[in-house]
């Protein structure tokens, strides 16, 4: 199969769909990649790379998107990639469609058979190919977190561990998935008073036996959670529902009654975030003030470390862009259910129950539309 790889267009995008590794592991197999020029420059990756690696690169985005049967990525298609779909091109890549329906409907319009990485399940229940990012974005949310409380960027000018004879900074974590923990694990590593809110109590006992005295567990309740957001200095949004838009966890009168300087960090923005006050930023403008509280909601965290995230995503995906490429998508979706969960949009139809719900549009099951 032709697989090709476009350089991420996204605003201080850096990561790329294929690393040499990867790149070098499907040739072997046979298939053929085009890259386009540029790439993976700027994670210090040069073409002559994917040339050792067995790759042709290309001039520009069109040629690739021109010569490829698959297309890997990392973002979300923007308008002039999904202009360039074509009927029955596959597209393997992040979509987070719940909030986004005019991506949506330019993907039904393309007829191209699209996959979400966000999506894909594995036979835990768990989110395999999602994982690697939400580690990052969760270790992540403390390092920016912790930055936007200094007095410069908007903060109240606290230090998250504190000093002798000085309270520590109070972390709160709404979600005790993957980037909670994470989350949580780094704000720990920091000795701030780390509390984490989520409605499973399985979880809270997973987490208890994690961290033990060093984090307070609280079962999510709408007091629970206000009374230690408007106690916090700084709050992680770090909730997730598989394919839907984030619930609203923390209302405009909860920011409006926080400490001003206190700072929001909502990971769940792809999803549309879990916070009423959050709108979407980028690397270039990370962060904005509302109702006296610093606000950071980078649709595109792990960008920032770009090349960790990198190498981390090609981890996991690469199993299943070598399926894909060897069996071609039908056959491979028919083989793995768990794939088959990651099949968002094929020819003009929504095929993921909650992208249907939450966008308002006709779903079809995507088991009737393989085989």
């Amino acid at each position: 199969m032709k697989i090709g790889v476009p350089k991420e267009i996204k605003t201080h995008e850096y990561r790329v769909g294929l690393s040499p590794a990867g790149t070098r592991e499907l040739v072997l197999l046979g298939h053929d990649v085009v890259v386009e020029r540029n790439a993976a420059s700027g994670i210090g990756i040069a073409d002559d790379a994917y040339r050792a690696a067995g790759a042709r690169v290309l001039d520009s985005a069109d040629e690739v998107f021109a010569a490829a049967d698959l297309i890997v990525k990392v973002k979300e298609p923007q308008p002039v990639e999904i202009a360039r779909l074509r009927e029955g091109q596959v597209l393997f890549t992040y979509l987070h469609l719940a909030a986004d329906k005019a991506q949506t409907e330019g993907l039904m319009r393309s007829g191209a058979v699209c996959i979400a990485y966000e999506t894909v399940t594995d036979a835990r229940g768990t989110l395999p190919l999602l994982a690697p990012m939400s580690e990052v974005a969760g270790r992540m949310s403390v390092q920016v977190g912790a930055h936007c409380l200094e007095k410069e960027p908007g903060g109240a000018g606290i230090l998250l561990g504190g000093v002798p004879g000085v309270a520590p900074g109070k972390v709160v974590v709404l979600g005790g998935g993957v980037s909670g923990t994470n989350a949580a694990r780094m704000a720990v590593g920091l000795e701030a008073s780390v509390t984490i809110i989520d409605k499973s109590l399985p979880r809270l006992k997973e987490l208890d036996l994690q961290f033990g005295p060093r984090a307070t567990t609280l079962y999510a309740t709408a007091e629970a959670i206000e009374t230690a957001v408007l106690a916090a200095d700084l709050v992680i949004g770090a909730v997730l529902v598989p394919g839907a838009a984030a619930p609203k966890l923390v209302s405009r009168e909860m920011v409006r009654a926080m400490r001003p300087g206190s700072v929001l960090v909502d990971i769940a923005i792809d999803q549309g975030g879990c916070f009423e006050t959050s709108r979407p930023t980028t690397h270039s403008a990370p962060i904005y003030v509302e109702e006296a509280v610093v606000h950071y909601c980078v649709t595109n965290m792990p960008g920032a470390v770009a090349r960790t995230s990198t190498f981390a995503l090609n981890n996991a995906t690469l199993p299943f862009v070598i399926a894909l490429a060897t069996k071609g998508w039908n056959r491979a979706l028919q083989d793995d259910p768990h794939l088959l969960h990651g099949l968002n949009v094929h020819g003009g139809r929504v095929t993921h129950a909650a992208v249907a719900r939450d966008l308002g549009l006709a779903f079809t099951a995507a088991e009737s539309l393989v085989g």
